[in-house]
């Protein structure tokens, strides 16, 4: 089996200008970028309590703590009604 030839030091590549180009569109892939991921915005005044990613996902992993232990605390099994004895 031969091997296929390789292009010499660039010979067989052309160069293309910026016209060949074509005319760049700015923003092209923006909603499909923010569609797939998960970035959010923080205010400053948040950054300076939570300066990096894991300070905020350890904020929210306490928050979702509580707020599941307080849920299970406040919500009752619910019985159902008695049944009224004949008199």
């Amino acid at each position: 089996m031969k091997k296929a030839s390789m292009p010499k030091a660039d010979q067989d590549i052309p160069e293309y200008t910026r016209e060949q180009l074509g005319v760049g569109v700015r923003g092209k892939y923006a909603a499909r970028f923010a569609k797939a991921t998960n970035i959010v915005k923080i205010d400053p005044e948040l950054s300076k309590v939570f300066p990096n990613s894991e300070a905020v996902n350890d904020a929210l992993r306490g928050l979702l703590a509580v707020a599941t232990s307080a849920a299970r605390l406040t919500s009752r099994p619910k019985r159902p009604p008695r049944k009224r004895e004949a008199a």
